[in-house]
């Protein structure tokens, strides 16, 4: 009788927990689709200026304000406690303007090859975008959470580029249907990162496509690297597949310029380094990836996603983790 008890107060815990975390994720999903109608009420730059002033005052007051500042305290032992603070909030207002930007994703990219005088967005390295969107074979772009880097397949599409992006969906499936229908009405073939995608993303390289990779996440159980010279795990799948296609490898980024306006860049590509047999090294490679991100990081730290729990081991690995080498540190 106990058992049968405990049984039925599991199946009622788990019912009802289900329920209340879909009508969480409903009320959530509402308030975001009522502060998205008064944006949209406003001028695009009015509307920008103003969800990153609302940021800059909530994030502090958040918890994941806490691990934004230990994390920068970490990667720039050497900086002042209000430098820290100053990222952390640029860091806010960043990630509230791109969150309004998916309002006017379609008015935010007007570049214009041809026009007398610059737009919103300035394009750097366009030769790569012509070349990868000419050359019939499989390329791979990855990025970082850096900007507003939902622009880049944007621009990827503008210059005849065909590419699938791989996307992380929010947990909240209402607003994943919000986010998923905005990108699709702008973007490229879009992949959701779950179970099976890294097979979606070898078909597409299979087929002479080319993919779009964000890479700078943590990935439980994924390959031990360093990042801004602390221990992290690090997603094997883009030097995986660099391996075995023996594609071309391209740094792309977005970086958030002054009066609402955004840099696209591709850089060269990466020369990979290679084993003695002259295959892909997917462990250097994937620490390479880890090392050009710390690069734009550097360059731009309020403009990456602090809050996010990069260096958290998962427990399986954490008495193996001392394996990685730090990387000397960029200036």
């Amino acid at each position: 009788m106990t058992s049968v008890l405990k049984k039925f107060r599991r199946d009622l815990r788990f019912r009802y927990g289900r329920q209340l975390r879909q009508l969480n994720y409903w009320l959530v999903a509402r308030a975001a689709m009522i502060i998205i109608s008064v944006l949209r009420l406003l001028p695009v730059d009015s509307a920008l200026n103003f969800a990153d002033r609302v940021a800059r005052f909530i994030g502090p007051r958040v918890g994941r304000h806490q691990v934004a500042i230990d994390n920068l305290r970490k990667a720039y032992p050497e900086k002042s406690e209000d430098e820290i603070q100053a990222i952390a909030s640029d860091m806010w207002g960043n990630m509230a303007r791109l969150a309004a930007e998916y309002i006017f994703l379609d008015a935010l990219f007007d570049y214009d090859p041809a026009a007398s005088k610059p737009g919103r967005v300035e394009v750097k390295g366009i030769e790569h975008f012509v070349e990868i969107a000419a050359e019939k074979q499989p390329h791979i772009v990855f990025t970082g959470h850096l900007g507003n880097f939902e622009l880049l397949p944007v621009a990827a599409a503008t210059f005849g580029m065909n590419i699938t992006a791989l996307f992380r969906p929010p947990n909240n499936p209402y607003l994943a249907d919000y986010i998923l229908s905005t990108r699709r009405s702008t973007m490229g073939a879009l992949l959701p990162s779950m179970a099976g995608a890294s097979f979606a993303l070898a078909g597409v390289l299979e087929n002479g496509g080319n993919i779009g990779v964000l890479v700078d996440q943590k990935f439980s159980n994924g390959l031990d690297t360093t990042f801004f010279g602390r221990p992290c795990q690090s997603n094997r799948v883009l030097g995986t597949l660099a391996r075995h296609y023996d594609c071309d490898v391209y740094p792309a980024r977005c970086i958030r310029l002054p009066g609402n306006r955004f840099r696209l860049e591709i850089e060269d590509k990466l020369v990979l380094p290679r084993t003695a047999d002259g295959s892909v090294d997917v462990h250097a490679t994937t620490q390479m990836l880890n090392d050009v991100v710390e690069r734009w990081v550097r360059e731009d730290p309020g403009q990456w996603m602090w809050f996010h729990k990069r260096w958290e081991i998962s427990n399986s690995r954490r008495k193996k983790q001392p394996q990685a080498k730090a990387p000397a540190a960029n200036s």
